[in-house]
């Protein structure tokens, strides 16, 4: 049987997110992070909340067939402590991993327009879809590794599936999945926020993929974690 069912979830709140909203307050052109984006884990707001995503996933866990995860600390670490002592086996695939920003990595808007304005303009000009900054991706490019990833993938045994990824991640698999134009994903994202540690929930019936619930965070605030809203495109 195939996959017909997808929790799609967003990684805790990580030392990156932190640092880059600190930036942002502080007006700072440069985040503030020495450590490889592949490397950053999460703050211990972040351990907090993938501690209340563990009282969400008892609830479901038997349900769940496979679990797929980002190769990126910060998600890996939010389903280890989610997960508990059960440790699942997880399938980790590269192209889960979050958008490369190339050249424009650990800087704000601020710094993008300061240190690289021509990139700024460029992207005014493509928009959000499909600017590629040198040495990085657009969102159309990982919707492309995606759209790779999942003909693979959801083809495997076993119906049920939870993924820990990161928030382009999750916004894209919706472009790829529901599916929508890049007028309706634009439209979307500039209301919606895959918020930290969220659920998002996908199922697919005789008329393809339906979107069921979107980031939602009942879990976080039944056990006292924090909520935030980090995004992810620190060159936003």
């Amino acid at each position: 049987m195939a996959v017909n069912r997808l929790w799609l979830v967003r990684h805790g709140e990580s030392d990156g997110n932190v640092a880059a909203s600190q930036a942002e307050r502080d007006g700072s052109p440069v985040i503030a992070l020495d450590t490889r984006d592949a490397d950053v884990q999460l703050s211990p707001v972040g351990r907090e909340q993938a501690e209340a995503l563990g009282t969400w996933l008892r609830g479901v866990e038997s349900s769940i067939d496979e679990y797929w995860s980002s190769p990126y600390r910060r998600a890996l670490q939010t389903l280890s402590i989610a997960s508990g002592s059960s440790s699942p086996r997880v399938l980790v695939d590269e192209r889960l991993r979050d958008r490369e920003l190339g050249i424009l990595d650990l800087l704000t808007a601020k710094g993008v327009e300061q240190l690289h304005p021509e990139e700024a303009a460029r992207r005014r000009h493509l928009g959000k879809f499909f600017h590629r900054p040198p040495g990085g991706e657009s969102w159309a490019d990982v919707a492309l590794r995606l759209r790779s990833f999942l003909a693979e993938a959801l083809d495997r045994p076993g119906p049920t599936v939870l993924v820990v990824a990161h928030d382009a991640v999750i916004m894209l698999m919706l472009y790829v999945l529901l599916p929508l134009d890049e007028a309706k994903l634009l439209a979307f994202a500039s209301t919606h926020t895959v918020r930290n540690a969220s659920v998002t929930e996908l199922v697919r019936g005789d008329d393809g993929w339906e979107l069921v619930t979107f980031s939602a965070v009942d879990h976080l605030e039944s056990e006292g974690a924090d909520v935030t809203v980090h995004s992810g495109e620190d060159d936003a």
